[in-house]
């Protein structure tokens, strides 16, 4: 039995929320690994073999796979790809790209799921400034999630700290999502948006939350595939993702391999931060 509130989202129990936690940490275990395999001249797909065997070795199932179709373990985004990259061999990676690497795990009925973006050897200082962005806009947008905030407060922190950083584009129509015994559940979480709005977070609601920033315009075009989303200006992006509960305790992200620990409570002690 899973119960729902009133809005028809997912409430876990703590002894739910520990499985949670543990397909998490599959997936944060996953991500350094590719982290640590991003070199010039890997391609993509050799990228996605080494994802599943980690994910498959530790007893979970990788959840992308199969998924309406999907046919990779991971989704492989290069330089101008925002999200939903399906990996191939088609191209080696090379010095000054970007790419971002979005993961997910089943372990035990319960879903894990988050991204990272990574440079490729050394970047040109706009694309690390683009990652730094990005990457603070999602913690950002994780210290929202405490009992009795709005659903809409995350975007809202998303977008207010990309908008002081400089002229980015955020997609509008990409964003997070609730999140677990489906990894796509209700309700969507918007990357933009007014505070105060929507659902009440209550203890045991799990989100993922991820920005996607462009460095040039926030349009973007899917290709033929029917998958890779990519700007249309061509200028590079950014994905980074986390899946977080909601504790009495503050947020907990389930996909850090520390949980999120250190980088939520500065966040939370700054009082800028909770505006």
């Amino acid at each position: 039995m899973f119960k729902k509130n009133k809005h028809g989202i997912q409430i876990k129990s703590p002894e739910q929320l520990d499985k949670m936690r543990a397909a998490g940490l599959v997936v944060g275990r996953t991500l350094e690994l590719l982290r640590s395999s991003v070199q010039p001249g890997v391609t993509p797909l050799e990228l996605d073999a080494i994802a599943e065997e980690a994910i498959r070795g530790e007893g979970a199932i990788p959840s992308f796979k199969g998924y309406q179709g999907f046919p990779a373990t991971i989704c492989a985004s290069v330089n101008d790809e925002v999200v939903h990259g399906i990996p191939n061999d088609r191209r080696k990676l090379r010095e000054g790209d970007i790419i971002s690497l979005d993961c997910g795990a089943i372990l035990d009925g319960w879903h894990g799921d988050s991204a990272i973006t990574v440079p490729v050897g050394e970047v040109d200082p706009k694309l690390t400034e683009l990652m730094r962005v990005t990457e603070e806009a999602m913690w950002r947008g994780i210290s929202a999630l405490t009992v009795g905030g709005h659903l809409s407060d995350i975007g809202f922190r998303v977008e207010r700290y990309v908008r002081s950083q400089g002229r980015y584009g955020i997609p509008p129509e990409y964003g997070g999502h609730g999140i677990g015994t489906e990894m796509h559940m209700d309700p969507w979480v918007a990357n933009h948006g007014r505070p105060g709005r929507g659902p009440r977070f209550e203890v045991g609601m799990c989100f993922a939350v991820e920005p996607m920033v462009n460095i040039g315009t926030e349009r973007t075009k899917v290709l033929d595939d029917e998958w890779t989303v990519v700007s249309v200006d061509g200028k590079p992006s950014a994905h980074f993702e986390h899946s977080v509960a909601v504790t009495e305790n503050g947020p907990l992200v389930l996909t850090a391999l520390d949980g999120g620990a250190s980088r939520v409570k500065e966040l939370l002690a700054d009082p800028a931060d909770n505006t």
